[in-house]
């Protein structure tokens, strides 16, 4: 599995402008608002998720995002979705619970992850996410975080999950 180092290293070989902020462990949406606060940019929340058909998915939201799981399948065309164990989120995506987050992805050299992403991180002028370990917070601007994704091979799904439906995918296309 990459590390934090190799994310970092992953980052700078594609000219991706990032600042990472260390601080305290935080393990859910709530903690860590004087963290936020200091960090410009849009902040997140990640779910890790498997469906009834064994299909691993990544939720990555904007922190106060409300995101409806009962519904969200006929959304994003799943079966019926359900957290994702500790282990198999370990071993997919590299990370423990509290550290998830979509640089995780680096770490997904199968696919196996599906990857959606919320509208209002899409059109976020800047995104931040933990670099695989919750005790940090990095920060990059939308353009370098989908060099990001293209770099690890990942299109992500955008769903506005206010008017839950999907918005943009370009693997439909």
């Amino acid at each position: 599995m990459k590390t934090r180092a190799d994310l970092m290293a992953l980052l700078d070989s594609l000219g991706v402008e990032h600042a990472t902020h260390e601080h305290p462990a935080v393990f859910r949406v709530g903690e860590g608002e004087d963290v936020k606060a200091a960090i410009p940019g849009a902040h997140t929340k990640n779910l890790f998720l498997k469906d009834a058909k064994d299909q691993l998915w990544l939720i990555s939201a904007q922190d106060r995002t409300a995101i409806d799981l009962k519904r969200l399948h006929n959304v994003i065309g799943s079966a019926r979705l359900s957290f994702g164990r500790a282990e198999l989120m370990e071993g997919v995506l590299g990370v423990t619970p509290g550290s998830v987050t979509a640089f995780a992805l680096i770490n997904d050299e199968e696919h196996r992850v599906r990857f959606v992403l919320d509208r209002n991180l899409f059109e976020a002028e800047r995104v931040n996410f933990h670099p695989l370990t919750n005790t940090a917070t990095t920060g990059v601007g939308q353009a370098d975080f989908r060099k990001f994704l293209a770099a690890v091979g990942v299109t992500p799904l955008v769903v506005d999950f206010a008017a839950m439906m999907v918005v943009e995918d370009a693997e439909a296309r």
